[in-house]
C-alpha cells in the first residue's frame, strides 16, 4: 500500500525545540545620503519552522519519526504540523467558529458560532486552522479579538487568507496544524549508546 499525503508525523517524542519563522517578501532601500528610506511589499508570506526532536534512546520512538520523514521523499510529499509548545488558545476559544460570509480577503476574517458575549475569545498570538488535510492553512492572530452579544467576532491574522473559505467554513482553534514539506532532506545520528538524535527543517507547501 503506497503512503497518502498529508502524511501523520508521530506524536510521541514531542519536539524539543521548534522554532517558527514567518517570512515576508518585503525589501527596504535606504538613500546613502539622507538616510530616507522606502519599503516595498511584494506580498509574499511563508511560515518555515526548524524542529529538534529530543534524543531518543528506544530504536521503536526514533524508527517512527524516520519512517515518516523519509516516507515524504524530500520535497514531494507534505504534512500538517503545528506549535507542539502551545496547542491551547489564550483566548477563551469556546463555542464552534464558523467562517460567516464566503468571498473574503485580506488579513480579516468575520466568524461567527462563538459563545456570546466573551471579551478574549480569542487573543494577540492564538492560532487558528482553516481547512483540513491538503487545504490546512495555519493562522496567527494579531489582536485580542472579543464575541458580540450573538456570537460575532472579527479575527486579524497573518498571513492574509491563503483563499477564500466558504460560508460556514468550521475554525479549528485547538491544536492548529497548516500543511508543511521538508525544507532539505533529512538526517539523523545514533551514537555509542544507540540513541538516536533527529531534527529537521520545514516550510510551509504552497504548492497549488
Amino acid at each position: 500500500m503506497s503512503l497518502t499525503y498529508p502524511l501523520t508525523l508521530p506524536t510521541s517524542p514531542l519536539s524539543r525545540t521548534i522554532t517558527i519563522r514567518k517570512l515576508s517578501a518585503t525589501g527596504m532601500v535606504q538613500s546613502p545620503f539622507g538616510y530616507n528610506s522606502q519599503v516595498q511589499v511584494w506580498g509574499g508570506q511563508q511560515w518555515q519552522a526548524d524542529i529538534t526532536l529530543p534524543p531518543m534512546p528506544r530504536r521503536a520512538d526514533a524508527e517512527a519519526w524516520i519512517a515518516a520523514l523519509v516516507g515524504l521523499n524530500g520535497q514531494e510529499g507534505n504534512f500538517l504540523l503545528g506549535d507542539t509548545a502551545n496547542p491551547t488558545a489564550r483566548g477563551a476559544a469556546s463555542g464552534t467558529p464558523l467562517v460567516n460570509g464566503g468571498s473574503q480577503t485580506g488579513y480579516d476574517l468575520v466568524t461567527d458560532g462563538w459563545t456570546h458575549g466573551i471579551t478574549g475569545i480569542m487573543k494577540a498570538g492564538d492560532w487558528m486552522q482553516l481547512g483540513t488535510g491538503a487545504t490546512a492553512r495555519l493562522y496567527k492572530v494579531m489582536k485580542d479579538a472579543n464575541s458580540d452579544g450573538s456570537g460575532n467576532a472579527t479575527l486579524t491574522l497573518w498571513p492574509r487568507l491563503r483563499s477564500s473559505p466558504a460560508d460556514n467554513d468550521p475554525l479549528t482553534v485547538s491544536a492548529a496544524k497548516g500543511l508543511f514539506m521538508l525544507a532539505a532532506d533529512v538526517e539523523w545520528s545514533i551514537d555509542y549508546a544507540r540513541v538516536y538524535g533527529l531534527s529537521f527543517k520545514a516550510i510551509e507547501d504552497l504548492r497549488s
